[in-house]
């Protein structure tokens, strides 16, 4: 048992200080989480993700492990979200098909990032948004298969097949959009310098 799942049955029995460490350990992933997809709801959504997390306390099951529960909230709250922007009467959102730059015209516009770093996110934002998902819990936050697995709601098997489909578009759509510096664009050393970039001004509510 891990130690999310012993303070994770710890909240669960009532221990309002182990469900504050939870969240004190995963806010910076939650909040990477949402940067991406949807910055200008940012805060509200992480708030939604960790309050939808508390009312689950009671129904968690250990599948996966707690960080694939937390983002499988996360990825739930996020889709809510999305729909929500749909207008009326409008096609329903694919996320198999449709990337955030479809669904959510102008969320790239992220100007806090250096060129480089745009440009990924760009690309990122043009992938279907499950598999923007796959890429980035896959990179940045550095989930197994299992855990990818029971945030997708997907077969194990199915993991590595989308991850290579991922890293094939994502290069294609880089390809497009190539990076302004003469720093590596090879997918891995993008992903990892842009994490570092963000961990670094993370800012903290």
């Amino acid at each position: 048992m891990t130690d999310d799942d012993r303070q994770f049955g710890a909240w669960r029995d009532g221990d309002r200080t182990a469900g504050e460490a939870l969240i004190e350990r995963h806010f910076d992933a939650i909040e990477r989480f949402f940067a991406t997809k949807a910055p200008d709801a940012r805060e509200d959504l992480v708030q939604r993700t960790f309050l939808a997390c508390a009312e689950a306390v009671k129904s968690y099951r250990a599948e996966g492990g707690f960080r694939a529960f937390l983002f499988g909230i996360a990825r739930n709250v996020l889709f809510e979200h999305i729909r929500g922007r749909v207008r009326h009467g409008a096609q329903p959102a694919d996320f198999s098909q449709s990337g955030i730059a479809d669904l959510s015209p102008g969320v790239s516009t992220l100007t806090e990032y250096r060129a480089e770093q745009r440009s990924l996110v760009g690309a990122l934002q043009r992938l279907p948004l499950e598999l923007q998902l796959l890429v980035e819990l896959y990179y940045w936050e550095e989930l197994g298969v299992d855990e990818l697995a029971a945030v997708l709601e997907v077969p194990p098997g199915t993991i590595k097949s989308r991850l290579h489909r991922a890293r094939t578009l994502l290069a294609e759509a880089m390809a497009e959009t190539p990076p302004e510096s003469e720093e590596d664009g090879s997918v891995r050393a993008l992903l990892l310098d842009w994490l570092a970039g963000v961990k670094a001004r993370a800012p903290r509510a």
